[in-house]
């Protein structure tokens, strides 16, 4: 059994000549597929581009271009395996970053070497004794509750088209139960345990704050994929005047305390410790002027705020708004009202397809039009994506109407749901619903500026209504639809104060 872990630290650098040992192997790995000879098994790992790379700077032979030629189709069809060859090529990168979470998770949890820190029998303020932050990490990390608000968090960056690699899903495992941002290299050591539960800074190994790579510096962690990928959610930035509310002040108000005592009180890791309450009844009282102090209780209310992400139970996460600690607050919507319903065989309610056409109209006239009954596919004089859009080029029917219909579906791979409009049973257009998109339609349906939320997404969404102007088309030609040469014929949009759209007809004709 052959096992090369990293083909790309393998292979000499360019221009280099490649080591005759690693040439042979590589030679006779080539030569195995296609001969019956199961006398050698080999488990090579690469990047798809460097092991193409690889196969083109070796010496080709017989058997090497023959590899390389099943390499490539294999690649570009994505495909596991072909007739005849034995081989099995299989792609990390399509599957699901949720999956591949799940499966590292638990291989962490139970890899052998806790069980040893387990049978220590270690002393209170000893490395795994009941004060131990890296003990407490590991029971965190095991708790349904934090599994499952991670999961939520994988699932959405499948859906934003955002892969992590299992490298860096155990990157993350290991920062969220060993960080620290005075221990060297911001990892804690056995060796470190005892002098941190002895200067009072358990609190800085906090779980919650490492998941986000708060235990890191700027620069570090924005170099690491899984960290930027999960910051992209702004969680422990965002937050609601409820939220904070209870973070504040939720020790006094009678209102507030019993969230208070829920979430931090009882947490006696990572809740209100004694340098908390400092700092919070100075922020309060405002009897501390030195900026240094005060953004340290900032600091603070960054890492609570993660805390109370992953420590909100799903039974309340509506109730607390869970969402609106990050910059998607219809994550939770697209997850379990769009994702799950749809993978479920069910349809999406009706409610959320009308906020998401409400939405398209809104980009697609340039207006704050209230309609969520029909598409509303509008063009400014010669241009398409005109900025405001007044003339009616077609109304579009939600609900199924001769071959017309508007509905939110799941791509056949299951990857992403996409929402469909069809102007008949043979022409329909789709338009994938990522999260960002998803939310971007959600807001402008609220009432938010296109461009205020992402330019992308906006551009995304014009560049859809140009691919539905181009069907609308394709669809009168089909129909036999002609215009009158001896007039021309406009619809023009006129928008009351509720909203509403109203829709005057104009004819020029030739004189």
């Amino acid at each position: 059994m052959h096992m090369v872990r990293d083909l790309s630290a393998w292979s000499p650098e360019r221009g280099m000549p490649w080591d005759p040992v690693k040439t042979d192997l590589l030679q006779r790995f080539s030569s195995s597929l296609f001969e019956n000879n199961r006398d050698e098994l080999f488990l090579i790992a690469a990047n798809d581009g460097q092991l193409m790379e690889a196969w083109r700077r070796l010496d080709p032979s017989k058997y090497m271009t023959q590899a390389q030629e099943v390499l490539e189709t294999l690649l570009v069809e994505d495909h596991q395996e072909q007739s005849g060859v034995a081989l099995r090529l299989f792609n990390l990168s399509r599957h699901h970053s949720a999956d591949l979470f799940e499966r590292a998770l638990q291989c962490f949890l139970e890899a052998p070497g806790w069980e040893i820190c387990r049978s220590l029998e270690s002393g209170s303020s000893e490395f795994f004794g009941s004060e131990c932050p890296i003990r407490h990490n590991l029971e965190l990390l095991a708790t349904p509750l934090v599994q499952n608000r991670l999961q939520d968090l994988f699932s959405l960056c499948d859906y934003n088209q955002y892969h992590l690699p299992i490298r860096q899903i155990l990157l993350l495992l290991v920062n969220a139960v060993l960080g620290h941002p005075d221990a060297k290299d911001q990892l804690m050591k056995a060796n470190d345990v005892p002098n941190i539960i002895r200067k009072g800074t358990v609190a800085k190994a906090s779980l919650y704050n490492n998941l986000l790579g708060g235990n890191l510096s700027d620069t570090r962690r924005e170099s690491i994929l899984v960290f930027d990928a999960l910051n992209r959610f702004g969680i422990g930035f965002e937050t609601s005047n409820r939220i904070d509310n209870i973070l504040i002040f939720g020790d006094t108000d009678e209102l507030l305390q019993p969230y208070f005592n829920q979430y931090i009180n009882t947490d006696k890791f990572y809740g209100a410790d004694p340098s908390y309450a400092a700092a919070q009844r100075e922020y309060i009282e405002g009897t501390d002027e030195d900026e240094e102090r005060s953004s340290r209780f900032l600091r603070m209310l960054v890492s609570q705020r993660r805390g109370l992400f992953f420590k909100i139970p799903h039974s309340e996460a509506a109730d607390m708004h869970l969402w609106d600690l990050t910059v998607f607050c219809f994550a939770g919507e697209y997850l379990e009202q769009v994702v799950s319903a749809l993978e479920m065989g069910k349809r999406v309610a009706r409610t959320i397809l009308a906020r998401l056409v409400r939405g398209l109209n809104r980009v697609f006239t340039g207006m704050l039009v209230s309609d969520d009954r029909d598409l509303l596919l509008a063009t400014s004089l010669a241009l398409s994506q005109g900025k405001v859009s007044r003339l009616l080029e077609e109304r579009i029917s939600v609900e199924p109407r001769r071959g017309e219909r508007v509905d939110i579906i799941l791509r056949e791979d299951g990857t992403v749901p996409l929402l469909e409009v069809a102007f008949s049973r043979e022409i329909s257009c789709t338009f994938p619903l990522y999260l960002t998109r998803y939310e971007f339609l959600s807001r402008v349906a609220q009432g938010a500026l296109p461009s205020s939320f992402s330019k992308e997404c906006y551009e995304d969404v014009l560049a859809f209504k140009s691919q539905l102007l181009t069907a609308l088309t394709k669809r009168q030609i089909h129909d036999g639809e002609e215009q009158n040469d001896a007039s021309l014929a406009f619809r023009l949009l006129e928008v009351e104060e509720t909203g509403k759209v109203t829709v005057q007809n104009l004819e020029i004709r030739e004189m």
